[in-house]
């Protein structure tokens, strides 16, 4: 990933950021208040920084640009905390010529975007390669629990603006996180058969450094806009789930333990606790029941998926439960963990934040899973494998369903 021209989405992200900075200096306001435009310039300082630093480690003078941009609004940042507790002039005044002196950096580093390296070739479709890049089948059902988190919170029919803010928000920290997992998974991609062998980065349509700038610039302007238009708790919950995802679950777990998908769970749990944070602006016990109903689900859901492609993770060292432990224990563990999914799904009744709408939801979805899952292990075969994580899918789209209804009926 070195010795190229940096792409479009860096220097996307290069001059959002300068842009982002000379708005907090020449206003103080971006969007909803001075707080929000400083969190989105400083998430889109840190996009910046990034991507040179892990898309084209060769630029030096790029990557030291970008870092001294980033200290010196960190600095602004700190003298306008001071400048709060003061109105000493001479803090005034080093605040203003740190402001001038953090957008001059901005702008010189967005113009060093623009220039030198090798450009890469592009292929003839690249949009769609892009397009593959968010995972876009994943994130919609990770929206789909956002949104229900959303409603359930909000309690009714949340504002247009704000429900696409949140998902809009919540859609580019998912994508972005995706297009980070093809850019680390792209060796064992090669190695897992026609499933992932002609994904975007791993068949070379595209380059690595252009994937990496795409996911990181998805992710700052994620930040941007759940900070500017949702809320702060919001914004930091969406990069966090995306982070744990890719640096926990991707970089570390997945290659590491067979328990690698339940604690990585956790990543594609925070949609919904997304929603929740958007709508009240708090975490309370409804959005850890939200988490839990997630984290619960995605060991039967992912290891059902793994019993139809155990060769694949077999084939490329990935030590996923069926290659570890065999088809049958995978199968009982898929019972187990259903079994907890089952009575977790109760919680929210037990604590009265839904009704009679959605237990009965819960019942019916709940023993139609744990039957398929009871079936599997009696004849542990990829036909019934495939008919549980098929329905895996339904089940949790059609229990978020009833979660963000049951309120408003």
């Amino acid at each position: 990933m070195s010795g190229t021209r940096p792409g479009s989405w860096l220097r996307l992200t290069a001059v959002a950021s300068a842009f982002a900075v000379a708005v907090v200096v020449a206003t103080g306001e971006w969007a909803r208040s001075h707080e929000a435009s400083v969190l989105a310039a400083l998430a889109l300082l840190v996009g910046v920084v990034l991507s040179a630093r892990f898309g084209h480690p060769d630029d030096r003078t790029l990557l030291r640009g970008a870092v001294l941009a980033l200290g010196l609004f960190v600095v602004q940042i700190a003298v306008g905390g001071l400048l709060a507790l003061t109105d000493a002039g001479w803090v005034s005044g080093l605040h203003v010529a740190l402001g001038a002196l953090t957008l001059a950096t901005a702008v010189v580093t967005a113009a060093l975007a623009f220039r030198g390296g090798v450009e890469l070739p592009a292929n003839g479709l690249p949009w769609r390669d892009y397009v593959t890049l968010t995972k876009p089948r994943i994130m919609s059902l990770l929206l789909l629990t956002g949104w229900g988190g959303l409603v359930l919170g909000y309690e009714s029919w949340p504002p247009l603006g704000l429900t696409l803010a949140t998902l809009g928000g919540l859609g580019l920290a998912c994508g972005g996180a995706s297009a980070l997992n093809h850019v680390l998974d792209r060796d064992i991609d090669k190695l897992m058969g026609s499933r992932t062998e002609k994904r975007p980065v791993a068949s070379g349509r595209v380059a690595p450094a252009r994937a990496l700038e795409f996911g990181l610039a998805l992710l700052a302007f994620s930040f941007v806009v759940l900070a500017s238009f949702v809320n702060v708790l919001a914004a930091v919950l969406a990069i966090v789930g995306g982070a744990f995802y890719v640096l926990v679950y991707t970089r570390w777990l997945k290659r590491s333990t067979p328990q690698n998908i339940v604690i990585g769970g956790a990543a594609g749990a925070i949609p919904p606790v997304v929603g929740w944070a958007a709508a009240t602006g708090n975490l309370t016990l409804p959005a850890l029941f939200l988490f839990l109903i997630v984290f619960f689900w995605t060991p039967p859901h992912f290891w059902a998926l793994a019993l139809l492609i155990r060769r694949n993770y077999e084939a490329a060292g990935v030590p996923m439960l069926p290659v570890v432990r065999g088809e049958r224990e995978t199968a009982r563990s898929i019972v187990r963990y259903t079994v907890v999914l089952v009575a977790i799904t109760l919680l929210p009744v037990l604590a009265h934040t839904v009704g009679l709408l959605y237990l009965g939801s819960a019942l019916v979805l709940g023993a139609i899973f744990l039957g398929l899952a009871i079936a599997l292990v009696r004849t542990t075969t990829p036909a019934r494998a495939r008919h549980l994580f098929s329905y895996s899918l339904l089940y949790l789209a059609l229990l978020f369903v009833a979660l963000a209804l049951d309120p408003i009926v």
